[in-house]
């Protein structure tokens, strides 16, 4: 084993790809998590049976990290339809691609969401972003998703009643600013893959990464204060030099000299509630499209079988309700737009830091750009483009770094 004493900050996804490509090069790293466990931002809560993911998260399968770091089958990944049940002025419509599941191929032509043409542009797109490479999407000028969806030539009627409801949930902002790499980004790995959850939770994620982890020791409930020079400094009063540090979680507050470079975040409001009805079968993501509902999308955790149903509703759009006025707007637009009665409110979540606002993205850190100071590097989604995706990938980049500044002396680019 080399003996260098390598410390990384936070257990979320970044850390822990971190740790397991330190352990693999022979280091015993370990990891300061200020919470009682891992997962950062990537977290599940069980509890009367029931499991409730902080937020809805997905898994896409052609993210090419997860491919690489996580056993599928162990995870028993369940799938969404490449599509979405959308709500819009007391209609429902399904639209979807009939490629990829051919349930849809009726539904999506017979539905008034979109112009036939729009619906060709769609499956054009998809085409055209399969055979391009991530660095012509990452290397490519960035404007808004709007302005991208405005330029491709799809119409106002297909971008307000289907893309803007969908990405709306994803990018978490209901205007669609977000970078145009970024969608096509996502929307290549839609198009190539699956989004899915895995049966016990989003959590099983960061719990199959640490089980991989054999020679790095934990510390939960062990929030940093700062981190100077190389000396990590606990809230708790302890201080511990290490030879390396990798900052895998936001680290404006923990270095002094970037106190005011604090990174922006979008939040968003999830709330768990038990119904009867299931509107639709299958395994798909329902939209609101109204302008005037709150909510925008929601999904049924439970199998179509069940006796009575766990519906997960997110909430994007800001709004200055209390949790209880909260509810009751859940509880009309639920009844106007879809035509479900909620039994009873099961759980509530307010992410305030669901994802980095960021006006430009690339695809990864290089190994050179995760360097901060001579023994200090960065890893995290946040300096990427805010996925699972790049927060391996960044993880796995500082580890790298620190590999090769250990072993020549210097960060190696190859």
């Amino acid at each position: 084993m080399q003996d260098q004493k390598i410390a990384i900050i936070g257990a979320g996804l970044s850390g822990l790809v971190a740790a397991i490509n330190l352990e693999n090069a022979g280091f015993q790293p370990e990891i300061f998590e200020a919470t009682d466990r891992a997962g950062g931002r990537v977290k599940t809560d069980y509890r009367e049976g029931y499991t409730f993911d902080h937020g809805f998260q997905v898994l896409l399968t052609e993210y090419p990290a997860t491919q690489k770091y996580l056993n599928y089958d162990l995870l028993e990944l369940e799938k969404f339809y490449p599509g979405a049940v959308i709500y819009n002025q007391g209609k429902q419509d399904k639209i979807g691609d009939p490629l990829r599941q051919l349930s849809l191929l009726f539904p999506t032509l017979t539905s008034k969401i979109g112009s036939f043409a729009d619906k060709l542009k769609i499956l054009k797109l998809n085409t055209e972003l399969k055979k391009k490479s991530f660095d012509d999407i990452f290397l490519a000028e960035e404007k808004t998703t709007l302005r991208y969806l405005q330029d491709y030539g799809f119409s106002s009627d297909i971008i307000h009643n289907f893309f803007k409801p969908f990405f709306t949930g994803i990018f978490l902002e209901h205007e669609l600013k977000t970078s145009s790499r970024k969608f096509e980004f996502v929307y290549k790995m839609f198009g190539k893959g699956s989004a899915a959850i895995p049966k016990k939770g989003i959590q099983a994620i960061p719990n199959q990464l640490m089980a991989q982890l054999k020679q790095t020791k934990i510390h939960f409930n062990t929030p940093v204060e700062s981190i100077q020079d190389q000396q990590v400094i606990f809230k708790n009063g302890g201080v511990e030099q290490f030879d390396f540090v990798i900052i895998a979680t936001e680290a404006s507050h923990l270095i002094s000299n970037l106190n005011n470079q604090h990174t922006l975040w979008k939040s968003v409001d999830n709330y768990y509630l038990s119904v009867k009805q299931r509107v639709f079968e299958e395994p798909m993501i329902g939209l609101i499209a109204d302008d005037e509902a709150l909510v925008n999308n929601f999904y049924y955790v439970s199998k179509p079988k069940a006796e009575e149903h766990l519906l997960s509703v997110s909430i994007v759009k800001p709004h200055e309700l209390s949790q209880e006025e909260l509810k009751d707007k859940i509880t009309e637009d639920l009844k106007t737009y879809v035509g479900i009665d909620p039994l009873e409110f099961k759980r509530f979540y307010h992410i305030e830091k669901a994802l980095p606002i960021m006006q430009t993205v690339t695809y990864m850190l290089p190994k050179s750009e995760t360097q901060l100071k001579d023994q200090i590097f960065l890893a995290g989604d946040q300096l990427a483009n805010g996925s699972i995706n790049a927060a391996m990938l960044n993880g796995e980049s500082a580890a790298q770094a620190v590999i090769s500044k250990i072993k020549d002396g210097f960060i190696n680019l190859g």
